[in-house]
């Protein structure tokens, strides 16, 4: 894959190129509107391939936050036409990397020497590339070790590019811009976190202790004094992605305890530990020949405050909707519902969370789940079709939900995907359970 010798990290830079990309995707759409004009031909899903094709490039020559948002949005199945979808799948591990040079300049930023004055071997060119930084083979001693270095720049275009995809955030999900500090407020902080490998390492290092004890985990560990906010060294660990995992066509018990081991980690990080590994795509994970799961990145985690996690599995409880007044309170409580909904309003918009919450919150309450079942998630995804078409959704420009549960909504649409993606059918009865036994259990 070519090197990217330059990164734009200017706003008029950044700026520069989303237009000249506008551009293009506009004399795409041109050039397939001439063709059919001339001669009745017409081809929508070469339209969509060239389209994705010029807007990844795009974003893999910015990297940092506008990377970033096209990784997520590959993630959420049926958000996107496929072609953007697998384009946009790129950025979990295969972007294209930074030069050589400029990887050695960001050691000397921060090192005051060289990548092979600190290390005995430094691979030149790195081995996985994702949308904040890339990773290098280094050996020093004995030890094996993956060195992430991060892009320049991306700190610091983070607030610049979120404001340049304000009014497409806006139109595609019907959201006045008053009403999008608040959540875009979220986003900022959690990429802002992403980039500080400091604050990262102290993550990393505190939950792989925490989790160590669950079987089938495997987690590397990190080296303070080698790594800096800007770089971090850690074990290498070997093992294979999830594409490729899927390629050796693993049998159906082998692709049930991966799976199971995945779902033990997210329950418990969610419902012990109260905060997440946040960021649950397949590039994060190495599945290796033991059978073990490798989890290698711990930039984007979510604190979850008391409060909202006893309300948010609260109002997941099955048949929570039957009680009424008790629904309705929780609805408002986590600003699903505003002070300002007509009765109308009020009832259309619980029928419609009852249905959602509903279906999302089915793994957790069932002894097991099956996620190779299609036709759950062609439910999920004819759900999301119906309501951004429903008139009452399109009328309303307020925001709705609290900013928390941004990244853990998150976090399991990407871990029902990745589950989905194997087909595996675990037991996912979970210590939600026991939030229900207790007397009071909203604090």
């Amino acid at each position: 894959m070519k090197e990217q010798d330059k990164i734009y990290s200017s706003r008029s830079q950044r700026t520069g190129k989303f237009i000249k990309t506008g551009a293009k995707v506009g004399a795409n759409y041109l050039k397939h509107f001439s063709k059919k004009l001339v001669t009745g031909e017409s081809n929508e899903q070469e339209l969509q391939e060239q389209n994705a094709e010029d807007i990844y490039n795009a974003l893999s020559n910015l990297k940092g936050s506008a990377l970033k948002v096209a990784q997520m949005l590959s993630m959420d199945q049926g958000l996107l036409p496929q072609a953007y979808t697998d384009k946009f799948a790129q950025a979990q591990y295969s972007a294209p990397p930074l030069s050589y040079p400029l990887v050695v300049k960001t050691f000397q930023q921060y090192f005051k020497a060289s990548p092979l004055d600190i290390f005995d071997e430094f691979s030149r060119q790195s081995l996985a590339a994702a949308s904040i930084g890339q990773v290098h083979r280094a050996k020093k001693g004995e030890l094996d070790l993956a060195v992430k270095i991060q892009y320049p720049g991306v700190a610091n275009s983070i607030s610049s590019d979120l404001k340049m995809v304000r009014p497409v955030v806006g139109a595609m999900f019907n959201i006045s811009q008053a009403e999008m500090s608040h959540y875009l407020g979220e986003v900022e902080g959690r990429l802002m976190e992403e980039t500080d490998y400091n604050l990262e390492l102290e993550r990393g290092m505190k939950i792989c202790e925490a989790c160590a004890d669950i079987d089938g985990l495997v987690f590397p560990k990190y080296y303070p004094e080698l790594s800096a906010e800007r770089i971090l060294t850690m074990d290498w660990l070997e093992g294979l992605h999830l594409d490729q995992f899927l390629k050796t066509n693993p049998d159906q018990e082998t692709r049930n305890r991966i799976g199971q081991i995945i779902w033990d980690f997210y329950d418990f990080q969610i419902h012990n530990l109260r905060e997440v590994h946040a960021d649950p795509h397949p590039g994060n994970f190495l599945f290796r020949e033991d059978g073990s799961v490798g989890v290698i990145d711990f930039g984007c985690v979510k604190i979850l405050p008391e409060d909202f996690y006893h309300r948010y599995f609260q109002i997941m409880r099955p048949a929570i909707s039957e009680e009424k007044d008790e629904f309705l309170n929780l609805l408002f409580e986590l600003e699903f519902l505003l002070k300002s909904d007509s009765p109308e309003e009020v009832d259309h918009f619980s029928d419609i969370y009852a249905e959602i919450l509903s279906l999302l919150g089915k793994p957790f309450f069932s002894d097991e789940f099956d996620f190779a079942d299609k036709s759950y998630f062609q439910k999920i995804y004819a759900l999301s079709d119906i309501y951004q078409n429903d008139k009452m959704v399109k009328k309303a420009k307020a925001a709705r939900g609290p900013k928390d549960s941004i990244y853990l909504n998150r976090t399991y649409f990407g871990l029902y995907n990745m589950l989905h993606m194997l087909e595996a059918k675990i037991e996912t009865r979970s210590a939600v359970d026991k939030l229900f036994l207790e007397e009071d259990p909203i604090t």
